[in-house]
């Protein structure tokens, strides 16, 4: 059973945990989150416009790309849970470090480190909550 950690940091078991998605340190890990993220809206919200897909698989692009990258351990994992309904969609995205995400400096010509501006821009909000074995970064995408 996984579990839900919200906003306060204490855990609460569903009763219907949120499906959720193994994925290996690897490159090809984002695009396989991004299909998974788009059949849970899918399953969990019919009738979601393409916008919101859009948003959602940015978002969960985002944070996989962060994860893979810098959240975790060579031949460690990284897990993906998706919860939507009618009004939002919710992505948390687990890995096997305790290293909070951080904003970058940037200069115009660099192509890497605006991901938090992303988040900021387009979900409703987000956050971390570090666990006993690494941490999870959440985002809240309204529909």
């Amino acid at each position: 059973m996984i579990e839900r950690w919200r906003e306060s940091g204490v855990a609460q078991l569903p009763s219907n945990p949120p499906p959720a998605l193994l994925l290996p340190k690897d490159v090809q890990s984002p695009r396989a989150a991004r299909e998974f993220a788009r059949s849970v809206v899918d399953g969990q919200a019919p009738g979601a416009c393409a916008d919101h897909h859009d948003t959602v698989a940015l978002v969960v692009s985002e944070l996989v790309t962060n994860a893979v990258r810098y959240g975790s351990r060579p031949g460690g994992d990284v897990q993906i849970v998706v919860d939507a309904d009618t009004s939002r969609t919710r992505v948390e995205v687990i890995d096997g470090t305790r290293r909070r995400p951080r904003r970058r400096r940037t200069a115009h010509e660099d192509t890497r480190g605006r991901g938090l501006l992303l988040l900021d821009a387009l979900t409703e909000r987000w956050g971390v909550v570090v666990r006993p074995t690494g941490k999870a970064v959440w985002a809240e995408v309204r529909r």
